[in-house]
């Protein structure tokens, strides 16, 4: 399938130096707490260089997500067209990486993904990182996990640090790694637990702990230091609202003690599993706890056939 007409080139395409990286963070359905897009803002921060662009009238459906027009006095002035674009960034030590953002694509996601092989394979990526931020069962007074996922297994996630086999909706940035996978690329995805309940909201320590994951698993200097005020506030905000509701107090601290449990669950010998570190003797189940994270993925899509913005 041909992949010529999707992308345009607008400087050179050679072999970039430095770090072989190419990061794709997509917004719209898995961009849980606005992590994928804040991060993604700060990652072009630094004199991005435009290197590609795709058709984008070939796969985003404008009248789900519609672009934002401008009107002035009796006419309308100007339109904000969204824009899928690849560009060279730099990390705070100055070192090149690729960066390809934008909504997800609606349509062609073969062929879509077919070009993004072609970039792969054009400008010399190692590595392809994927950037996701899902909404997870856990609080927001407890350390915001980030599973790492993929074909790279140095790089991945302890085996214990994600639920088993389970099925979600398909995104983009997940069938990239498939794909990429398959055509003998190495391909890795980042995923941030965003507390569900905060899903909806901008929440700004999820891209921290995001760009904080990507800075690992890469050897890049990514500077996070611009998004901690607006984290601290995004915390004062949300405890402010926990003073004013106890239905809101009891979620939170129903969380806390799942998490807590399973924390030293994880921690403890497999001897103390019937233990008072599992009251009643019941552990829960990685089925169990993939049931949970099914139900809160469900909601997402159910949601985004309604609004495909949301997520």
């Amino acid at each position: 399938m041909s992949t010529d007409s999707l992308i345009t080139w607008h400087a050179d395409a050679s072999p970039i130096a430095g770090r072989r990286v190419l990061v794709h963070a997509f917004t719209g359905f898995l961009d849980a707490g606005g992590a994928t897009a804040t991060a993604a803002k700060l990652l072009q921060a630094s004199e991005p260089r435009l290197l590609a662009t795709v058709d984008i009238d070939q796969v985003l459906d404008y009248r789900a997500r519609r672009p934002v027009l401008t009107f002035v006095t009796d006419h309308f002035a100007a339109v904000d067209m969204p824009q899928i674009a690849l560009h060279e960034v730099r990390d705070g030590g100055g070192t090149p990486f690729l960066l390809l953002t934008g909504p997800e694509p609606d349509y062609q996601w073969q062929r879509f993904s077919g070009a993004v092989l072609d970039i792969v394979r054009r400008t010399g990526v190692e590595l392809t990182v994927g950037l996701s931020a899902v909404p997870w069962p856990a609080p927001h007074t407890r350390p915001l996990g980030v599973t790492i996922h993929g074909n790279v297994p140095e790089l991945v996630s302890s085996p214990h640090a994600m639920v088993g086999n389970i099925q979600v909706p398909g995104h983009i940035g997940g069938l990239l790694e498939l794909l990429l996978g398959e055509a003998g690329e190495q391909a890795i995805g980042i995923a941030t637990h965003v507390p569900h309940y905060l899903g909806q909201f901008d929440y700004p320590p999820a891209a921290i702990a995001a760009l904080e994951a990507l800075g690992r698993v890469t050897d890049l200097r990514i500077e996070v230091q611009d998004l901690r005020a607006a984290a601290s506030r995004a915390e004062g905000e949300i405890a402010q609202q926990l003073q004013g509701s106890e239905e809101f107090v009891t979620i939170v601290r129903a969380l806390e003690q799942q998490y807590d449990q399973m924390a030293a669950l994880r921690a403890a010998p497999a001897s103390a599993a019937g233990s008072e570190l599992a009251p009643g003797g019941h552990v829960p189940s990685g089925e169990e706890i993939a049931a949970q994270v099914e139900q809160f993925l469900a909601d997402m899509r159910d949601r985004e056939s309604g609004d495909p913005q949301e997520g």
